[in-house]
């Protein structure tokens, strides 16, 4: 502790030292944040890194949903406050699109 050996060889503490034993006393900001609009932008430039950590397949961002989404295992992980929540038990099954792959079958 540099602010007590120094106030205990009578030398003066440095301002950083001031400051830290004595911090400045807490302001306000000018412009408080709205409490409606809550919610970080999240950077899609993150999706090239960011991958699902079950499946290890690329994640889609959904906006409406503020969601990544994993098409293949049909879950979507929440993104809260910006920073996209990667633990599977945190994510939500949703529902997938079905896609009619059975050929039609012909009667001759």
């Amino acid at each position: 502790m540099l602010g007590l050996a120094a106030c205990r060889t009578g030398r003066r503490a440095s301002a950083v030292t001031r400051r830290l034993l004595h911090p400045a006393p807490h302001r306000a900001a000018p412009n408080p944040p709205d409490p409606t609009s809550n919610k970080k932008c999240f950077n899609p430039e993150l999706l090239s890194f960011l991958v699902c950590p079950l499946s290890h397949k690329p994640l889609r961002y959904e906006e409406s949903t503020n969601e990544l989404i994993n098409e293949e295992l049909g879950i979507a992980y929440p993104i809260i406050d910006g920073m996209p929540n990667m633990i599977p038990q945190d994510a939500r099954m949703i529902q997938k699109e079905k896609k009619q792959e059975e050929p039609e079958q012909s009667q001759h």
